[in-house]
């Protein structure tokens, strides 16, 4: 990761934390791959600690890491950072995922509770013609809104218990083609397939994985089947999501949206989306941000710590789960 980044993932006192644990362990690495300093002390390293830009773990970076047997990753998903050479050679993988879905899930719920109010499209309406404030009569409430969640990955399962918690009463539809109807059920929400969620959902919002099988999940088809004046958040990944059909659709005014992945990323200046009023684009600032970072510093530190003491990693990550994971 880069130095800004490392600054406020390991803050001083985790780097101290971090140094105390590494006691007991011939090294830990926590800088560049690209250096020659770091191709050095990786030679001599058991623990890796890897964060937001570190490339990949290749053969040929193995290869200079005979000793290394964890990575343990300060950041998300880690399918940019492992190769087959990592499985094979039998080193454990950790993701601070987890510390990385609390924000994201935070975020979520706050825009769907602005959405769910008709906030983008009263802005856009009231504010581009001058008018003042709507008249009671025209304002929308939340409660009883039917919103569809897509995915019950960690961040989807959060979003669905604060959607669970709110007093809006929400009716909460799940489409997940790896959660048993009994289980969605109780997560809160209703399983349904995904032509009927959209059919069905005031808003939807996306928590698939990035795989083959869900690009463009949201494709122009199921964008034309959500009830007009309907919302999508985007949180997860750009590609989940057909742009062009999603531009066609939001340029008519049927549909808004809160994107804060796009495909590509960032969207050229240009783009239609960025000029819509009743479309809000975030640079992909969802997951941890600025003080935020120190969590998944902090979660890394007590993953280093668990393998230090022989005890169970939280984070861990096996091969078999990157096939259905972020």
């Amino acid at each position: 990761m880069g130095a800004d980044e490392a600054d406020a993932v390991l803050p001083p006192e985790l780097r101290t934390r971090l140094t105390e644990l590494a006691a007991p362990v011939p090294g830990v690495l926590t800088g560049a791959l690209t250096t020659p300093h770091a191709r050095e002390a990786l030679a001599h390293a058991d623990i890796l600690l890897t964060g937001w830009g570190c490339p990949p773990l290749t053969e040929d970076v193995l290869r200079g890491a005979p000793r290394l047997r964890a990575v343990v990753h300060a950041a998300g998903s880690v399918k940019r950072l492992v190769s087959e050479a990592v499985w094979e050679r039998g080193i454990v993988v950790s993701s601070a995922a987890d510390a990385n879905a609390g924000p994201v899930a935070d975020y979520t719920l706050a825009v769907i509770a602005l959405a769910a109010k008709g906030a983008l499209t009263t802005a856009a309406a009231y504010g581009a013609r001058g008018e003042g404030w709507p008249a009671f009569r025209d304002r929308r409430g939340a409660d009883g809104r039917t919103i569809g969640v897509v995915g019950a990955s960690r961040i989807g399962r959060r979003v669905l218990a604060g959607l669970r918690a709110s007093d809006a009463a929400y009716r909460i539809l799940l489409h997940d083609p790896y959660v048993p109807g009994p289980q969605a059920e109780l997560l809160g929400a209703e399983p349904v397939g995904l032509d009927a969620l959209c059919r069905r959902s005031a808003l939807v919002t996306v928590h698939a994985p990035e795989t083959p099988e869900t690009r463009h999940l949201l494709d122009a088809r199921r964008l034309a089947l959500l009830p007009d004046g309907a919302t999508i958040v985007n949180t997860a990944r750009g590609s989940l999501v057909d742009t062009d059909a999603l531009t066609r659709e939001c340029a008519s005014g049927r549909l808004s949206a809160v994107l804060d992945v796009t495909d590509p990323e960032p969207l050229p200046p240009d783009h239609a989306l960025l000029r819509m009023p009743h479309v809000l684009v975030t640079p992909h600032i969802a997951g941890a941000q600025g003080s935020e970072a120190r969590r998944l510093g902090a979660y890394a530190v007590e993953e280093v710590g668990r393998l230090v003491r022989g005890e169970p990693l939280l984070g861990l990550v096996r091969r078999e789960m990157l096939e259905h994971s972020a």
